[in-house]
């Protein structure tokens, strides 16, 4: 056989091996193995076999007629591989010098937990990600389990910038003709994508799975410009299968079909026409979805995190007959389409589009300062319009060169904020419109975040038209057309802008001294006595938690029951099935140890399966009712309880005071009645049998009360403000309840110890 056919089979066949058996693997169990033979496949040898077996170029005309290929060297030169690279590398070393050592809020902990247990996140479940994540955690690089998967955020983000840049040189090829002057301002326009502050602090820590669906979109849009110059049909094949392969990253991986769409009608209506090539692409696009399969197969070995549970298999592992089935795939369907969150009906706006449109600019207004105490507020917007007016300009700058790309980037930018703000159809968001307070309804956090290919994207056209400036700049100083050497160096300075975002976005964007999370979690645990239920309000006082007990295994006796997923159904399966795991007395706080802990032997309901699923999502209360659990004797005047409440109630009925409960921070408990019997333990307040005032441990402190002796020894054992003390900032303001736990506890012990004497 020659050469060229055991090329031509090699890529096919070792694809098809290394999918087959990694799902086999991961059928039996194995995380592994299966993750590695998945990654391997899905991102390696899968395109390999495509750009192996498909044909090449068609022979026809060039795009435009007469007009050389783009690295023709008649045309400035060859793309620039070796500067892209070596770009990337260079932002990838700006994100690890700030980068984030362990977890964060927000989902960060969440997705850094899932990788290390081969889960399933919140809907839709992202599972090319989980499995990029799981083999990131297992490289052998000598730092925290949580920093090599924030490193996967860093290495993805610093790829398409030098993606970006790669693309900014290309359609730089009529503006700025000089080769060199042309790889500075391609350079100075990748580098503005890289340090724009949501780009920025998104690369340093893996809160979601935004940058490596920003590394998918950069990576698309050069494949684009490759296409146009080359119109080589694999290129086309890779664009499809790119976007199913992007979408089971984040469904903004699809973000680049409609504006191929647009391009390749403007440039070459006929491919359209070409039956076998669309029925290609349509297939492939399909082979990209496939990852979407290990979602119901690893639901179905119920690991840790298994949010979703798209499985009808109710057993301890998989089975043919439940796991290819109607119902496995109803349940897929409706987690890929995110069913849980109700949607995302765009015509019912949640605020007025010139709202929504003011929280893109007040974002956008971030990218270039951002200035999280509020002391220059002219100088971030006067940067903001100008970074605006770039943008713009570089985007009007492409229509006058090279009309096929514009074709391409000027719906894709369309798409990116005037499309992409109407479709996410956010409330107000946390910070903006700060006068209207709680008068409009509100996101619960700033979404920057969502924009972030938006912003990236619009440094790069800021760069272009910034070097639209330095070529009119040239000209002006020697009065010529075009400039020569002289004048490009002459009229360099003006390039220097460009690196206005690196040098003010550092400290907001870095987040190398940031360890407060894990400690907080850490501390939270502790607060906790051994088999403990910790009753939590939402993903910050959450998801640390999972953090350290699936990747730290601090603290893995205490269950943690969100309340807000609660009202699942399947959530509170996964929970029904699990029992507590024993107490590391050695891993636990000092004051538990001596003593001796039962572990439970049953879950925190006594209830089937079948009793849990016909809880009510909520009961309506004609008049007050009270709940009785021995000498506990609570009146609950609220009109109705919603699923959680009853479900915390019956945990209550069912499991204490064999296993102490305990709620963090907050009203909840306050609402079921329970107020007089709650006994705050450093962080957390804990559920006693009888009512608490008049113990003789305890202080009134403002209406909490107070468990002096073991909050002392709590706090002083407490890591958390030590390291929050080091970081010197908290950027997050939707988060600050979190840091601000400890300055009340803090102030309560004080005020404690001090009546005391």
């Amino acid at each position: 056989m020659r050469a060229q056919e055991i090329k031509k089979y090699l890529f096919p066949s070792s694809a098809v091996i290394a999918l087959a058996l990694g799902y086999a693997d991961l059928w039996r169990g194995g995380t592994e193995w299966a993750s590695v033979l998945l990654v391997l496949g899905y991102c390696a040898l899968v395109p390999a076999a495509l750009w192996t077996t498909m044909r090449g170029a068609p022979a026809r005309a060039p795009v435009r007629a007469g007009a050389a290929p783009a690295d023709a060297p008649g045309r400035g030169g060859a793309a620039p591989y070796r500067l892209a690279a070596g770009f990337a590398l260079a932002v990838a070393a700006l994100y690890v010098a700030t980068l984030a050592p362990s977890t964060a809020m927000w989902d960060t902990s969440e997705y850094i937990a899932v990788a290390k247990v081969l889960g399933l996140p919140h809907p839709p479940g992202n599972p090319l990600f989980v499995l990029l994540a799981h083999v990131a955690g297992m490289l052998p690089v000598p730092v925290s389990y949580a920093a090599r998967i924030n490193l996967l955020a860093a290495v993805a983000s610093a790829a398409g910038a030098g993606c970006w840049l790669l693309c900014a040189h290309r359609l730089l090829r009529d503006l700025v003709p000089a080769p060199l002057p042309r790889l500075v301002a391609a350079t100075a326009a990748a580098l503005l994508g890289a340090t724009a502050f949501t780009v920025w602090n998104q690369s340093v820590v893996n809160e979601k799975v935004y940058t490596v669906s920003l590394f998918g979109l950069a990576l698309g849009s050069w494949l684009v410009l490759r296409w146009l110059d080359t119109r080589d049909d694999r290129l086309l094949v890779m664009l499809a299968y790119l976007a199913g392969l992007g979408y089971t990253v984040h469904p903004a991986g699809m973000l680049v079909a409609p504006p191929v769409a647009v391009a390749v009608l403007v440039a070459a209506p006929r491919t359209l026409l070409r039956g076998r090539l669309l029925a290609t692409l349509a297939l492939v696009l399909v082979v990209g979805l496939t990852p979407f399969a290990f979602e119901p197969i690893r639901a179905g070995h119920h690991p840790p995190i298994n949010e979703g549970v798209p499985t009808a298999c109710t057993g301890a592992r998989p089975e043919v007959g439940c796991t290819f089935s109607g119902a496995t795939a109803r349940l897929l369907l409706d987690n890929i389409q995110r069913k849980q969150y109700g949607g995302n009906p765009v015509l019912e706006r949640r605020s007025p589009f010139g709202a929504q449109l003011g929280m893109w600019w007040l974002y956008f207004r971030w990218q270039w300062l951002r200035d999280l105490d509020g002391s220059a507020p002219l100088v971030q917007s006067s940067l903001a319009a100008l970074f605006l007016v770039l943008g713009v300009l570089g985007i009007a700058a492409g229509r006058r060169g090279d009309r096929a790309s514009w074709w391409y980037f000027a719906p894709l930018m369309a798409t990116l904020t005037i499309a992409l703000v109407f479709y996410l159809n956010f409330r107000y968001g946390w910070s903006q419109a700060p006068a209207l307070g709680d008068r409009v309804p509100r996101e619960p956090r700033d979404r920057d975040y969502f924009y972030i290919w938006t912003f990236s994207a619009w440094g790069m056209f800021a760069g272009i038209g910034l070097a639209h400036c330095w070529r009119e700049l040239a000209r002006a100083l020697e009065g010529r057309g075009v400039p020569t050497a002289r004048a490009w160096r002459r009229a360099a300075p003006v390039m220097a802008l460009a690196l206005v975002p690196l040098a003010v976005n550092w400290r907001p964007a870095s987040r190398n001294a940031h360890h407060f999370t894990a400690a907080w979690a850490t501390d939270l645990l502790q607060s906790v006595e051994p088999y403990g239920v910790i009753i939590t309000n939402g993903d910050n006082d959450s998801f640390p938690l999972w953090y350290a007990q699936e990747v730290e295994g601090t603290r893995r006796d205490v269950t943690v029951a969100l309340t807000p997923y609660m009202g699942l159904a399947s959530y509170t399966r996964e929970l029904l099935r699990r029992a507590p795991e024993p107490f590391d007395a050695a891993r636990g706080h000092p004051a538990y140890r001596g003593a001796t802990w039962t572990r439970p032997a049953g879950p925190l309901w006594r209830l089937t399966p079948q009793e849990l699923d016909a809880i009510p999502d909520y009961l309506t209360l004609d008049q007050p009712q009270r709940f009785r659990k021995g000498a506990i004797e609570a009146t609950i005047t609220a009109p109705y309880l919603t699923r959680d409440q009853l479900l915390v109630l019956r945990a209550i009925q069912d499991s204490f005071p064999a296993r102490p409960i305990y709620f963090v921070f907050g009203g909840y408990a306050n609402a079921l009645g329970l107020a007089p019997y709650l006994r705050q333990q450093g962080l957390a307040l804990k559920l006693e049998a009888r009512p608490v005032a008049g113990d003789p441990g305890v202080v009134d402190v403002q209406g909490m009360l107070l468990d002096v002796a073991r909050t002392d020894a709590l706090w002083r054992s407490y890591r958390a403000p030590a390291r929050l003390i080091e970081e010197g900032q908290w950027a997050d303001a939707a988060s600050v309840q979190i840091p601000s736990a400890y300055m009340i506890t803090g102030q309560e012990l004080a005020a404690a110890l001090a009546a005391r004497g």
